[in-house]
C-alpha cells in the first residue's frame, strides 16, 4: 500500500507536525527531545564493543498511541549507544532470494495495514541513505548468496512503526532485509552471518510479536490475556531465559497454545536471527519488555 497524497509532507518532521497535538505520539516526541536535550545520547564507537541483538514485539499503528509501551521502546534505544546504522528484519516481509529494501533516503514507505486513522497512512521515516550499509550486509554474507535491492520498496510497518518510536529523528541508516526461509537453522545461520556488523556499530533487530493469534482474539474483551497466550509466552520466557535454542526451534509441536498463539509463523521466526546474531545463540537473553497488548504477549529482548 503507498502513501496517499502527502502533499505538505515532505520530510518526517514535517509530516509530525500535522499530527493532531493531542495524539500520544506528540508527547512521546516533546518527551524524546527533552531527553535527548538533557543527555545526549552517545554515538556508537569501537570502544563500546558489539551492539546487543534486538527481537521486537512491534505492534501496529496504535503503538503509537501506548504511551507505557513507547516509554520502554525508547528508553531501551536510549539504554544503549546510538548505532551507525540499523538492520531489521520484519515479520511482514517474506521473500526469497534474501532482499533489501532501498538504499535511497524519501523512498515511500509501505503502509500494510488497513482500518486506522488516515493519519498514519501520512506518516513518514526518512531515514538517511543507507549504500554503505547494503555493501556492509553484502560484505558478510558468503558470495553464492545473492542479495536484491527493491529500489521502490521502503520500510514496512514492523520497521518503520517501532523504530520511529524508538529513535524519532529519524537520523539513522537503515535497511529492511528479508525473510527468506522459516526453518530455524536457516535462520540462526543467517543471524550468525550478520554477527559481525554488531561490531561495526549495526543494530541488528529481529521485529515480529511474542504471541499472533488475531484471529482468535476475543475483540469484546480485549484486556483479557487468553491461556494460549500467556501458555506460550511462559514457555518463551523459559526457554529463552535457559538459552534452549533446541526447545525454541522445536515450538510448532512443543509449545503450548499452538496453534492458535501463532497460526502462521512470521512473527515469532524473526527471533532465530536474533539469536543467530548473537555472540553465543544459546547465551540466557535480558528481556526489556513484557506483558500485553490486547491479549498477545508483547516481550521484547536483547542478546548480548
Amino acid at each position: 500500500m503507498t502513501r496517499p497524497g502527502g502533499a505538505g509532507c515532505a520530510t518526517t518532521a514535517a509530516a509530525d507536525a500535522r499530527i493532531p497535538a493531542a495524539h500520544p505520539f506528540v508527547a512521546h516526541r516533546r518527551r524524546a527531545a527533552a531527553a535527548e536535550a538533557a543527555a545526549p545520547q552517545p554515538l556508537w564507537t569501537p570502544e563500546n564493543g558489539p551492539l546487543p541483538s534486538l527481537y521486537i514485539s512491534h505492534g501496529a499503528p496504535p503503538l503509537l498511541e501506548d504511551v507505557a509501551w513507547m516509554r520502554e521502546l525508547h528508553g531501551w534505544a536510549r539504554s544503549m549507544p546510538k548505532p551507525k546504522a540499523i538492520l531489521i528484519v520484519s515479520a511482514h516481509w517474506e521473500s526469497a532470494p534474501l532482499s533489501i529494501s532501498s538504499t535511497q533516503p524519501g523512498t515511500e514507505l509501505v503502509y500494510d495495514f488497513g482500518g486506522f486513522a488516515p493519519l498514519y497512512y501520512r506518516m513518514r521515516y526518512d531515514t538517511p541513505e543507507a549504500t554503505e550499509l547494503a555493501q556492509q550486509v553484502v560484505g558478510v554474507l558468503p558470495d553464492t548468496e545473492t542479495v536484491h535491492e527493491h529500489r521502490s520498496r521502503g520500510l514496512d510497518h514492523g520497521a518503520w512503526v517501532p523504530l520511529k518510536v524508538m529513535y524519532p529523528d529519524a537520523d539513522v541508516p537503515v535497511l529492511q532485509l528479508s525473510i527468506p526461509t522459516h526453518d530455524s537453522t536457516r535462520l540462526l545461520e543467517l543471524g550468525r552471518r550478520l554477527r559481525p556488523l554488531r561490531e561495526q556499530g549495526v543494530l541488528v533487530v529481529g521485529s515480529g510479536f511474542m504471541t499472533h493469534g488475531l484471529p482468535f482474539v476475543d475483540w469484546h474483551h480485549p484486556d483479557r490475556v487468553p491461556g494460549w497466550s500467556a501458555d506460550f509466552d511462559a514457555w518463551a520466557a523459559d526457554a529463552l531465559a535457559r538459552g534452549d535454542v533446541d526447545e525454541l526451534a522445536g515450538f510448532r509441536t512443543r509449545a503450548p497454545g499452538m496453534p492458535y498463539a501463532h497460526p502462521t509463523v512470521e512473527h515469532f521466526t524473526p527471533l532465530f536471527v536474533t539469536l543467530g546474531a548473537a555472540t553465543v545463540a544459546e547465551a540466557p537473553v535480558t528481556t526489556t519488555v513484557d506483558g500485553y497488548f490486547i491479549g498477545l504477549a508483547k516481550r521484547s529482548f536483547q542478546a548480548a
